[in-house]
């Protein structure tokens, strides 16, 4: 059963556009401000987000531009009131996938919907499996970690850690995120930031002999990024 993420502030329009999703088949989350709706994007990981822009304390644009820096290829669905060529296309520049201004048919967003989770679901099933950098090959599929063909002995965090950062290789992630995504908490729980320090030392220690240049560089104050080496190959 896909999954349907609802980001609408309008109560009447929420609750009809919940009541046409779950009649069509869809399991559906709702959220009625961008923080919440953002918040609910990231730890559900809904097949379709469907995002209302003018939205209370995080408006649409926000929730597009910082679901898009964590989830590349999550499906999203704009709908507005607002009719204006610049409004289309900065949603598109966002990352939006499709967009809808009010009023709108309730049969075309469901087709289009369809069409998104449909394009969503074969999206996945091509994400990468394996990636090679210098000496070092991770596969992703049975947790797996080569240097110079030898197994790697990662911890289950530091995997997940690897795999974070090389799937938001080139990005900045501030080690909230990091503890966040990782580790599902935040310092206000205890586990502070100095823990993903931690992590990415072992990482450099266990795969870091014979480059050049670190592959995952710290940027000071905020967190690391993964820099990509030269030649590096990802396999679907």
């Amino acid at each position: 059963m896909a999954k349907v993420l609802i980001v609408e502030d309008e109560e009447g329009l929420l609750e009809g556009l919940e009541h046409n999703f779950k009649f069509e088949g869809y399991e559906v989350l709702t959220a009625r401000n961008g923080h919440e709706g953002l918040k609910l994007a990231l730890k559900q990981e809904p097949d379709l987000v469907v995002l209302d822009i003018m939205l209370p304390e995080k408006d649409g644009y926000t929730v597009l531009k910082e679901l898009r820096q964590r989830h590349r290829s999550m499906p999203v669905l704009v709908i507005t009131a607002r009719n204006f060529e610049a409004d289309v296309l900065k949603g598109f520049e966002l990352g939006a996938d499709d967009y809808l201004t009010k009023p709108f048919s309730v049969k075309e967003l469901l087709a289009r919907a369809k069409r998104l989770v449909a394009h969503g679901a074969s999206s996945a099933r091509a994400v990468m499996t394996t990636y090679t950098f210098g000496d070092v090959e991770v596969r992703f599929e049975p947790r797996e970690v080569l240097k110079t063909d030898k197994a790697v002995a990662l911890s289950y965090k530091e995997f997940e850690l690897l795999k974070y950062l090389i799937e938001h290789r080139g990005r900045t992630v501030s080690r909230e995120e990091l503890l966040e995504e990782i580790w599902g908490v935040d310092e206000d729980l205890g586990v502070t930031t100095r823990t993903v320090d931690t992590h990415v030392s072992n990482l450099r220690s266990k795969l870091g002999a014979g480059f050049e240049q670190p592959f995952i560089v710290a940027v000071h104050k905020v967190g690391y990024k993964f820099v990509e080496p030269a030649g590096a190959v990802s396999r679907p």
